[in-house]
C-alpha cells in the first residue's frame, strides 16, 4: 500500500466524518497529535485505534518531548525538561547516562500503550550560551556535544527498547540563532567549519541506526541561501550524501513561519519533498493540507515511499516484541525512570 507524505491533524478528541474522509486520501501518510487530541490515556487509546482502522499503515506521531513540551499530562507521567540532564552529566555522567536511557523507555512505553508510534524527540541543538532561541531553550540537553551526543544516544536507546524510534532534530542545528522559527526565518551565520560540529551528533547518532531527523526552518548562508528544510544541499547532500543518512527525513511543520519562503503551505510541501523529506507536517490548516495532498501525488518517490515504509515497518515490529516483555520487565524498568525524574524533577 502507498503510504503518503502528508503528516496532518485532526481537531479533537474524536474523529469527524471529515477527518476520516481526509485521513484516507492517497497522499496522507499519517497524523501528528496534540494537546487538543488529548483528555486521558483510554481517550487517546480509542482515537489511535480509530485512526488506524481507516488504515493501519498511518504513522501516528506525538510532538512530544518532556517539559514544557509535553502534550499528554493527565494520566501520563510529568517528565522533566531535557536540560535537567546536562548539569547531571558534568558531575555524574553514568548516572545521566542510564537516566536518559530510562526516561526515553518510559517516554515511548506511555506512548506506546495509547497507540502513538514515536515521539517528535529528541532535540539535539546546542545550547550555545547568548544565542540560544527561547523556543529552544531548556529542550537542549546541554551546550556540550559530547554530552548532547551521548545522552541522545541513551534517550534513543530507551525509546527503542520501549518498542519507537527517535527523532533526532532540528538539523543541522536551531541552538545558534535566537530567533523563533515558528514566527520567523532565522538566520545562521556561522562557518562551514562551525557548522560541521552540529553536525557531528548527528554523525554518530547515524552510525547508532538513528531511524528519523528533522530539518530545520533556519538558514545557513555558509552553505544554502534556502532553510535547510527545504535544501537539497543540507538534506541530500550534507544529511545523506555526508553522513550516511538512510532513514526518514520528517519537515518541521510547514504552516511556520520559517518556511514561508517557498510560498503558501500546499507549495512549501511541494518544495520540502522536492528537497528531499519524506513526511510533511502541515497541521491547523485543513484547507492546504487537502491542497498539498492533491499536488503531492504525482511527485513522490519511490525512495521516499520506501523511507516512509520502512519507518513505518521498525516502530510495528519493535512494538511487536516490547509487547511480549514480561510484565514485571516493564515494571522495574517504570521504576528506574521514576526514580530519575524523582531527581531530576523533585517539584513534579
Amino acid at each position: 500500500m502507498t503510504l503518503g507524505p502528508l503528516l496532518v491533524d485532526v481537531a479533537g478528541t474524536e474523529l469527524t466524518r471529515a477527518d476520516r474522509e481526509f485521513l484516507a486520501h492517497p497522499g496522507v501518510g499519517g497524523v501528528i497529535l496534540f494537546a487538543a487530541n488529548y483528555v486521558d490515556p483510554a481517550q487517546l487509546g480509542g482515537l489511535t485505534a480509530s485512526i488506524r482502522s481507516i488504515d493501519d499503515s498511518l504513522l501516528i506521531v506525538a510532538d512530544t518531548e518532556g517539559g514544557r513540551v509535553q502534550r499528554f499530562r493527565a494520566g501520563f507521567t510529568r517528565l522533566p525538561a531535557m536540560r535537567r540532564l546536562g548539569p547531571l552529566f558534568e558531575s555524574n555522567p553514568e548516572w545521566a547516562i542510564a537516566a536518559a536511557a530510562d526516561i526515553g523507555w518510559l517516554l515511548a512505553a506511555e506512548l506506546v500503550a495509547a497507540g502513538v508510534d514515536l515521539p517528535l524527540a529528541p532535540v539535539v541543538d546546542l545550547a550555545i550560551d547568548g544565542l540560544c532561541s527561547e523556543v529552544i531553550g531548556d529542550r537542549a540537553l546541554s551546550g556540550n556535544p559530547a554530552a548532547v551526543r551521548q545522552l541522545a544516544q541513551a534517550l534513543a536507546s530507551g525509546l527503542r527498547d520501549a518498542g519507537s524510534a527517535a527523532t533526532a532534530k532540528h538539523f543541522p542545528g536551531h541552538g545558534a540563532v535566537v530567533g523563533d522559527s515558528h514566527r520567523e526565518l532565522p538566520v545562521d551565520d556561522r562557518p562551514s567549519a562551525t557548522l560541521n560540529a552540529d553536525m557531528a551528533i548527528y554523525e554518530r547518532l547515524i552510525a547508532d541506526g538513528l531511524e528519523s531527523v528533522m530539518p530545520a526552518h533556519v538558514r545557513y548562508p555558509a552553505v544554502d541561501e534556502a532553510p535547510a528544510s527545504l535544501s537539497s544541499r543540507w538534506i541530500e547532500d550534507r544529511l545523506r550524501g555526508q553522513l550516511g543518512f538512510e532513514g526518514a527525513v520528517i519537515c518541521d511543520d510547514l504552516t511556520m513561519a520559517g518556511a514561508a519562503v517557498a510560498g503558501a503551505p500546499d507549495q512549501r510541501a511541494v518544495a520540502a519533498l522536492a528537497a528531499g523529506c519524506d513526511f510533511l507536517p502541515l497541521c491547523h490548516d485543513r484547507a492546504n493540507a487537502r491542497r498539498a495532498a492533491d499536488r503531492l501525488q504525482n511527485r513522490d518517490t519511490a525512495d521516499s515511499q520506501n523511507r516512509r515504509h520502512r519507518l513505518l515497518d521498525t516502530v510495528r515490529a519493535r512494538q511487536a516484541v516490547a509487547v511480549g516483555l514480561a510484565e514485571d520487565t516493564g515494571r522495574e524498568r517504570a521504576g528506574l525512570a521514576h526514580q530519575a525524574i524523582a531527581v531530576l524533577s523533585p517539584e513534579v
